[in-house]
């Protein structure tokens, strides 16, 4: 939570300094509408990440059980600790920086430059710096993933689409699909094979392009370019 407010407090020093605004610039306003944006880039990324992992068991053919020790207090634990991170990523990587660039040198450059960055960190929240192989493959994923999360703030003037499209995945990916560093959570995988050199390639190619490029469709056919709004610093 300390994390969160150092990064709002940040953004918001920022955005005064050199924007003369104050972090609504972000676009939380009008809340039922960034709410509407939020909720149904939740379903979507939440719905993509079903059928990867679903997609993942049939290549395994493994199954998912319930997890009979889960209790929905683990569950809200769980989704708390995917908000915290979450948000304080978006406000890092879609956030004061992204709208200040993109004040500076238009959209194009400040969605590239946003993806870059958001791919290269994640060398280092995976854990892959030094495997050659493995950070190309993690930059191309989270790459993309950052490219379209960076092109809905661009076209959307808010975070909040953003913030649902990454919270849909990384809580059903980690709390619904126990894949997170909090281990078994809901759904806990069983039986299976481990995957070939083959079904691993198209394992990464599902999760990490094709999910991807999905979004990047639907931003970029389904989401309507705003207009900036006027905000008080």
């Amino acid at each position: 939570m300390i994390g969160i407010l150092v990064a709002i407090a940040f953004s918001w020093l920022l955005l005064h300094l050199i924007e003369k605004k104050n972090i609504l610039a972000l676009g939380f306003l009008p809340i039922g509408k960034r709410l509407k944006q939020f909720l149904i880039g939740f379903l979507i990324t939440g719905t993509l990440c079903v059928l990867d992992q679903y997609f993942e068991a049939f290549l395994k053919s493994s199954t998912w059980i319930l997890n009979k020790d889960i209790t929905s207090g683990i569950i809200l634990k769980s989704f708390w600790w995917d908000v915290k991170s979450v948000l304080t990523e978006e406000l890092i990587f879609r956030g004061a920086l992204l709208y200040i660039l993109i004040q500076k040198i238009g959209s194009r450059k400040s969605i590239l430059i946003s993806a870059i960055a958001f791919g290269i960190y994640h060398w280092f929240s995976y854990g892959v710096l030094g495997n050659v192989m493995a950070m190309i493959l993690v930059f191309i994923g989270t790459g993309l993933m950052g490219y379209a999360w960076a092109w809905a703030f661009s076209k959307t003037k808010s975070i909040m689409l953003p913030f649902g499209l990454h919270l849909g995945w990384n809580f059903t990916y980690n709390t619904i699909f126990s894949k997170g560093p909090l281990g078994n959570l809901l759904l806990i995988s069983q039986g299976g094979n481990e995957l070939a050199d083959w079904t691993s390639l198209l394992n990464f190619v599902s999760g990490m392009v094709i999910v991807p490029i999905l979004v990047l469709i639907y931003v970029r056919y389904f989401i309507k370019k705003e207009t900036r709004t006027k905000t008080t610093s």
